[in-house]
């Protein structure tokens, strides 16, 4: 009898702190549904480097664990297939500005809203450091739970981790494009 009303003491304590969390994320944003995560990582190679990896779309499976395929359409549209919060799920993506070793900034054109930027900076001849910022918002409870215990940023900064790993471990990237996306009009850029 007095494990049951621990269970349920622990779980209500849990479903107060969650909803706190909830809370928290909602009026910090002033948006009940959007969430933003930054993370960064010092990759040891040049910013050429690190750059013309990330140009790589078709490569984020290799280390994006829930990605699927990314198949570059053409030179500004993406198409994702991933898992989110154990469903499978479709967007199309637009790069909305790209900047050769400093940015490549996107937006969702399908499926659940999400745009950022991914930003390059030479911190020495062998060391970048590679940001990721992100703004979405999570459909359905699975993934605001998700989102409100960590889950996006959680696995962003492992993405980073095994990004830097496999870029580390080959020493060169496995291709490029250097081509320039100029910033359009800012009310459909990310910033």
């Amino acid at each position: 009898m007095l494990n049951r009303v621990v269970t349920v003491a622990a779980l209500a304590v849990g479903g107060m702190m969650l909803k706190k969390q909830m809370d928290k994320k909602q009026s910090r944003s002033g948006m009940s549904e959007s969430s933003t995560i930054m993370e960064s990582a010092e990759v040891n190679v040049p910013v050429r480097s690190a750059y013309n990896q990330w140009t790589q779309f078709e490569d984020f499976p290799k280390f994006m664990a829930s990605v699927h395929e990314v198949k570059q359409l053409d030179d500004r549209h993406l198409h994702w297939k991933a898992n989110v919060m154990g469903e499978e799920k479709e967007w199309d993506a637009e790069i909305t500005e790209q900047i050769p070793d400093q940015r490549i900034a996107w937006r969702s054109t399908s499926g659940a809203p999400n745009s950022g930027v991914v930003t390059f900076h030479r911190l020495s001849d062998s060391c970048t450091r590679v940001t990721v910022q992100m703004s979405y918002k999570p459909e359905g409870p699975m993934e605001k739970i998700g989102d409100a215990l960590g889950a996006m940023r959680l696995e962003a900064r492992q993405n980073l981790q095994r990004f830097k790993d496999m870029l580390e471990e080959r020493g060169k990237e496995t291709g490029a494009w250097r081509g320039t996306i100029p910033q359009q009009s800012s009310s459909s850029s990310t910033h």
